[in-house]
């Protein structure tokens, strides 16, 4: 049964250049065969041997079509030969897989579905290695990077190596018809930068790669570097000339609205450490007074979360000026980093356990106490106003409650490493997701039966990595004055799973941290015949109750991103907005 959309099968085929792999390619080809896409294997001159069994395995599968090339000519002659095939039979995208098993195949739905929301870009594979990778090729590899860096004057090619890919073919044959591009081990770099300089952009979605023990490798350690280094001469005299347009070019991708999941991690993990460090050995106060330079570094180098920062406060001022909680000369963009910095110090002294439940104010304690001794699953659907992560090691260390957050690590991997080293246990319960998806929902109905928690966050839109977010994924409701764009995951993943749910919020207005539940539904129910309708009223419901606690406690919202900036189809026209 094909996992994609039958209707796509006309658009996107694969392409595997194959030279004396035919040992390892049926594997490959039982792993892709579920997608049920044309398959073009080019045969790159292997020997008598390997193509009598190319053949054979070739006749195995009606979806496999093999194209011969009278020499060995090299793996991008091969792939460039398998381009024009594919366009010649009407395809739109090519997804380049090598024939040698090393790429995690599972990974080529979710390139399909980049492909799908960026349709005039080329979507990558971004290597995960295991132990298998020999030593040299990460040494290479890393080389590589700094070169592709100065070549396109960006840090945006994550990887350029990577031998699993989805091509858009007009663009990528339009390249090869003006350019000549690299035909053997310099093709995968060579058209990745040329494709660069065209104006073609690059996103990269995480994948295992395995090295396997019994591999064949056809890389040339001296012919293919010395290829590799002519390759990089050219590359590099060809980007002087267009300095100035790479320049404009990088300057408009870097202020190009971004989803919020594309910014990467802030650097800083050495002064964490140290604050850590400090913390366990002279207290808090110490440790809070060498957290004030690095949020400082952090708020004077972060142009982009300063400036979303700020353009939130000027929200909760104009729509809410009379409001008597807000202290207007607290509302600063400086404030607000300061409060994020206090909390990374509540993270760690909570999952070190010198905070208890009760230091906390809770106005429905009882009701959290008893959720608790009733040992029942629930759902809470929480956000990035206050802090989770304290609830989820009160609950543990407190009253041995286990709450499973979902969550993107990908923003969060160093703080976490030092999470880990405070307590292990902070980082085993963490889920992470890049879609809700149905494989979610089982692990989860069955943490629920358990008798865990399960937390999901419900004010970021769902992954995906670069910027187009579908509009069948969000629903536009009111938030502090205008419109914003939140996901139906979490509640359609609520009401899939059909346990109680509760919002949680974790806010610190006044110096003392204080926890709120609020009873929502003993059961989130969703008819198909006005599922639209009900989600757009339990979304609004819970916006509202979001801008009711940013107004409680406005520096404990922790989205340093601009959170309004997809804008609405038909809303944005409203003269009144």
């Amino acid at each position: 049964m094909s996992v994609i959309e039958p209707s796509l099968s006309k658009n996107y085929c694969f392409i595997i250049p194959c030279y004396n792999h035919s040992d390892a390619l049926p594997r490959v080809l039982q792993n892709i065969e579920h997608y049920q896409l044309t398959c073009f294997l080019i045969d790159d001159g292997s020997s008598y041997e390997h193509a009598q069994k190319l053949t054979e395995i070739a006749k195995q599968y009606a979806w496999v079509n093999l194209v011969r090339l009278t020499k060995n000519e090299g793996k991008g002659a091969a792939v460039m030969c398998g381009f024009s095939h594919a366009l010649d039979h009407g395809f739109a995208y090519a997804i380049q897989i090598d024939a040698d098993g090393q790429h995690d195949s599972q990974i080529v739905k979710q390139l399909i579905e980049q492909s799908q929301l960026n349709p005039n870009t080329l979507i990558s594979g971004c290597p995960i290695y295991d132990d298998s990778v020999p030593k040299h090729r990460l040494i290479a590899r890393y080389i590589t990077h700094f070169w592709v860096w100065i070549e396109t004057l960006s840090f945006n090619i994550k990887d350029s190596m990577c031998g699993l890919r989805v091509y858009p073919l007009k663009q990528t044959c339009h390249l090869i018809s003006q350019q000549q591009i690299g035909k053997k081990m310099d093709f995968d770099t060579d058209i990745m930068v040329r494709l660069y300089w065209q104006g073609t952009d690059s996103i990269f979605v995480p994948t295992h790669v395995t090295y396997p023990a019994d591999g064949v490798s056809h890389f040339n350690a001296f012919k293919d570097n010395l290829l590799i280094t002519w390759m990089h001469t050219r590359l590099f005299f060809g980007m002087l000339p267009r300095i100035p347009a790479l320049i404009k070019q990088n300057r408009r991708k870097k202020n190009k609205d971004s989803h919020w999941s594309q910014t990467d991690e802030r650097k800083g993990l050495m002064g964490i450490k140290l604050i850590l460090m400090l913390y366990r050995l002279l207290g808090r106060r110490v440790a809070q007074m060498f957290m004030f330079p690095v949020i400082s570094y952090f708020w004077l180098t972060g142009k982009k979360q300063r400036q979303a920062s700020k353009a939130y406060l000027e929200k909760i001022l104009k729509q809410y000026p009379n409001v008597p909680l807000i202290e207007k000369k607290k509302l600063t963009s400086f404030r607000h980093f300061q409060q994020f910095g206090e909390s990374l110090l509540d993270k760690l002294a909570s999952w070190q356990g010198d905070i208890k439940l009760d230091d906390i104010y809770s106005p429905n304690k009882s009701e959290y106490l008893r959720l608790i001794s009733e040992k029942k699953g629930i759902i809470l659907i929480c956000s990035h106003l206050g802090d989770i992560e304290m609830c989820r090691a009160l609950a543990e260390l407190s009253h041995n409650v286990t709450i499973n957050a979902l969550v993107h690590k990908g923003n969060a991997v160093r703080f976490n490493k030092v999470l880990k080293q405070v307590n292990q246990n902070s980082i085993i319960n963490l889920i992470e997701v890049a879609t809700l998806g149905a494989d979610t929902a089982i692990i989860l109905q069955q943490k629920l039966e358990a008798g865990e928690w399960v937390a999901i966050i419900a004010d970021r839109t769902s992954i995906n990595p670069y910027q187009r977010v579908p509009e069948n994924a969000i629903v536009w409701a009111n938030f502090l004055g205008k419109p914003a764009p939140f996901p139906k995951g979490p509640f359609i993943l609520s009401s899939a799973l059909k346990f109680p749910v509760y919002f949680c919020w974790g806010l610190k207005p006044n110096g003392r941290f204080q926890i709120y539940l609020e009873h929502f539904t003993d059961e989130l129910k969703l008819s198909r015949k006005n599922r639209q309708a009900e989600l757009e009223q339990t979304i609004e419901y819970y916006a509202n109750r979001l801008e009711y606690y940013c107004l409680q406690s406005p520096l404990d919202w922790f989205n340093f991103f601009d959170f309004w900036q997809f804008n609405p189809p038909e809303i944005t026209n409203n003269k009144n907005e």
